[in-house]
């Protein structure tokens, strides 16, 4: 994977309160839970609107 530890992803989360602020990072992961949301559902519809002829020759 990534190798990122704790110590890391606490290293993270400082530098984005640090740049962003306490206010703007619930914001941010709204808007980033609604893209993935999004992303999610997007790909679960292509994957019904697919028939197994096309899965197959993929």
């Amino acid at each position: 994977m990534l190798g990122l530890g704790w110590p890391e992803v606490g290293i993270i989360m400082i530098v984005t309160l640090i740049i962003f602020g306490s206010k703007k990072i619930p914001e941010l992961g709204g808007a980033l839970g609604k893209t993935l949301r999004s992303f999610k559902k997007e790909l679960h519809s292509q994957s019904e609107n697919t028939s197994p002829e096309e899965n197959k020759e993929e």
